[in-house]
């Protein structure tokens, strides 16, 4: 049976690095304080003036030459951010124009926060299961500093900038993605959202006074959630496929949160060497936290390898898929 599997993945991450010591010159807090509450030491910074799509044409460069890929071969490009560089265009069609691959290549922007890996490189397997393209490649790029408001403590600390991408083609093998489960409830609105800019509230002077076109969050519901959809969703898709922690060789959560990826993990009863996590130098990069994780540690990555993926977002959406490893 044709299946969808990942056969490349890169990364790219900002050469500047923001430092809890940095955050304590900024806004009122110290290296102990977010060390203990969210585990994360430093992040990176895009401080160059441009958008998530120059990280994203980075990490998608480097992916078709690490690949060996012709950008004409690509058929579809879906990018994953909640930074667009505009409202319109989409990022997707910045990135396609910069890697020469508009020529045959579709592409378009997909919203889904922190989520937005799991749910796109979803909608890839599908069309690849499909037989309507051959290759594609997922990219989420994430320039989450240009939405944060550097005066609240409890937010700064806990975001950086990056971008990952993934070639995915089909596969005849027993590997690649099985299976995903998603969800999405919109009472979480009120708990994590960027509040002015849209067309419900629109940019103003006012808006801009009031701090309002910013991320605003609160903590204590968004780690609830996080942590109860997280592990209901991973022990949905390992009920599922008939899967045990012992079978599992890999569990990569959305890096939000070291406080909420031990949670979960432990619920779970997963050890915390099949955890990967890299929260502490890169912070949360939502939606290419965990293909910047996975390229991390590739290496340790053998073909074959059941992995269980999980996020949580804005919205609320949230979700998990397996997969087996490929490469």
């Amino acid at each position: 049976m044709l299946n969808a599997k990942i056969s490349g993945i890169a990364s790219y991450l900002p050469d500047d690095v923001l430092t809890n010591d940095d955050l304590a010159q900024m806004v009122d807090t110290n290296d102990e304080w977010i060390t203990t509450r969210v585990g994360i030491k430093e992040r990176r910074v895009l401080k160059k003036d441009v958008g998530s799509s120059y990280m994203g044409i980075k990490a998608v460069k480097k992916l078709l030459e690490e690949t060996g890929t012709n950008p004409d071969d690509v058929d579809l490009l879906i990018c994953a951010t909640s930074n667009p560089d505009y409202r319109f265009p989409s990022t997707a069609s910045v990135i396609l124009h910069h890697c020469d691959m508009e020529k045959k290549c579709y592409g378009y922007d997909i919203q889904a926060a922190c989520a937005g890996f799991i749910v796109a490189t979803y909608d890839a397997t599908a069309y690849i299961k499909s037989g309507l393209y051959k290759k594609v490649i997922v990219v989420c790029a994430e320039k989450m500093t240009s939405m944060v408001n550097y005066k609240d403590r409890s937010t700064c600390p806990l975001f950086g900038d990056g971008a990952a991408a993934v070639l995915m083609e089909p596969t005849e093998e027993p590997v690649g993605f099985q299976d995903g489960v998603f969800h999405v409830d919109g009472s979480g609105l009120e708990h994590l959202l960027y509040r002015a800019g849209g067309s419900a509230h629109p940019t103003s002077h006012a808006t801009i006074d009031a701090d309002e076109n910013c991320l605003y969050q609160e903590g204590r519901p968004v780690y609830r959630h996080a942590v109860i959809d997280m592990l209901t969703s991973s022990q949905e898709i390992m009920k599922r496929n008939n899967l045990t922690c012992d079978d599992i060789q890999w569990f990569v959560p959305h890096q939000a949160n070291l406080r909420i990826i031990e949670a979960v993990g432990g619920r779970l009863g997963i050890s915390d060497d099949k955890v990967l996590v890299n929260i502490q130098h890169v912070g949360n990069t939502s939606a290419a936290s965990i293909p910047i994780c996975l390229d991390e540690y590739k290496s340790r990555l053998k073909k074959g390898d059941k992995i269980v993926l999980t996020a949580f977002g804005a919205g609320f959406t949230w979700g998990a898929s397996y997969l087996i490893w490929a490469i």
